[in-house]
């Protein structure tokens, strides 16, 4: 068989997507990421990226990574078990450890590894994970590698929860060397599409009574949520009852990386047994000290935080006098429901033109008939920039036959 036989089928299914208007276009950004960015040659109001302190081009950040490399140089080019933990490395855990209010801290290089990590190290073969149906793809991914059986209950939905978990699948069988079954109860703090947050108080008390491990993603309720950013437990006061947090570096805090917060137990039993951080070299020197000065901001201060709800409030305000329909959102995360994906396509083209980034989101990302725009609020935009986001929106909106 001829090689362009064998993959006759990629070229197929990218002409499928293209078709149906699901072929992602990727642009090319050419500045730093801030209120205003360079994109595709443009420069244009930046409501697309999860920039939300601003902090992403901050001057100590920068400061921080330039000290590091002239002390450490670039790379690690070891895993953390090996030569690639620096005395850096131990300072950004101990320093999010406190921030987070929990035992210990285990660094990786992303939030999708660090959910690759904990759940297959947790459960495996013969045990239960009880999975929200709209979780990250990191943790399904996750869930599909730990082998272990996946339930996946209603969209924040404690009641359908607990109703799975008093009727768990038959099929369940003990794995080798166990002598019972292990649950795992996973979800998002704040989901990234609908900007919706967790009844974390109502799934900890089901945790507690059906004896499950609880995980909370909070990668989209650090710098939003709780006091000075600090997440959707702090926010709802329930410090120590979730078993694992799982949270990154690459949105609030404007860097890049991953981690684990929790439990001494646990955080220990990943350092021994979480493939990332056993097989995958450790975060680059650089981007830990970033991590490390972006910790100490939101530890000395919420003025960023207070800011980004000052501007989502008078951002959604604003939308919904217009008439756009922003679903349940109850975050910084705004999604403009538009339903099919080519008329989402077709605004996020038209604001594009008007000098507005909000990119278009559709299917496979969220359903086929809920596309939408999905506007991210940062604490760097003005009211002059929100304005004219504001602007762009209700002319294109009343040109499209959306208001």
């Amino acid at each position: 068989m001829e090689i362009n036989n064998k993959i006759n089928w990629i070229s197929e299914s990218l002409q499928g997507l293209k078709k149906g208007g699901l072929l992602i276009n990727i642009r090319t950004i050419d500045s730093p990421i801030g209120a205003k960015i360079k994109v595709d040659g443009k420069w244009v109001l930046n409501f697309c990226t999860n920039n939300y302190l601003g902090l992403a081009n901050n001057l100590k950040l920068k400061k921080a990574a330039k000290r590091a490399i002239d002390k450490y140089g670039i790379g690690p080019t070891a895993v953390r078990t090996i030569a690639g933990t620096t005395k850096l490395h131990l300072e950004l855990e101990k320093a999010l450890a406190k921030f987070k209010k929990t035992e210990d801290v285990i660094t990786f290089q992303s939030g999708f590894n660090a959910n690759i990590a904990t759940i297959p190290a947790l459960v495996g073969e013969g045990d239960l994970i009880f999975s929200d149906e709209l979780n990250h793809a990191s943790i399904i991914d996750a869930c599909r590698l730990s082998k272990a059986e996946v339930v996946r209950y209603k969209h924040c939905d404690p009641k359908d929860l607990e109703k799975k978990l008093q009727n768990p699948p038959r099929t369940i069988r003990f794995g080798a060397g166990k002598t019972q079954n292990r649950k795992l109860i996973v979800i998002d703090g704040v989901f990234s599409m609908d900007g919706d947050i967790a009844p974390l108080p109502e799934i900890v008390k089901i945790a507690e009574k059906y004896e499950c491990i609880l995980m909370v993603d909070d990668a989209h309720g650090e710098g939003v949520l709780g006091k000075n950013g600090r997440g959707i437990v702090d926010y709802f006061n329930l410090h120590g009852k979730a078993d694992i947090e799982i949270g990154t570096m690459s949105k609030a805090f404007g860097v890049v990386g991953g981690y684990v917060a929790g439990r001494k137990t646990i955080v220990g039993w990943l350092r021994q047994r979480a493939r990332p951080f056993l097989f995958s070299s450790a975060m680059t020197v650089p981007d830990v000290a970033s991590c490390i000065a972006a910790v100490k901001i939101l530890e000395k201060s919420d003025t960023l935080v207070k800011k980004l709800w000052e501007n989502t409030r008078y951002f959604k305000e604003k939308m919904i006098e217009l008439g756009f329909d922003i679903g349940k959102s109850e975050t910084p995360i705004v999604p403009v429901m538009l339903g099919e994906v080519k008329a989402a396509q077709e605004f996020s083209r038209k604001l594009f033109d008007n000098g507005i980034f909000a990119m278009a989101i559709g299917y496979p990302t969220v359903p086929l008939d809920k596309a939408r725009i999905r506007v991210m609020m940062s604490a760097s935009h003005s009211r002059k920039e929100l304005d004219i986001c504001l602007d762009a929106f209700s002319k294109i909106g009343e040109k499209l036959g959306v208001i």
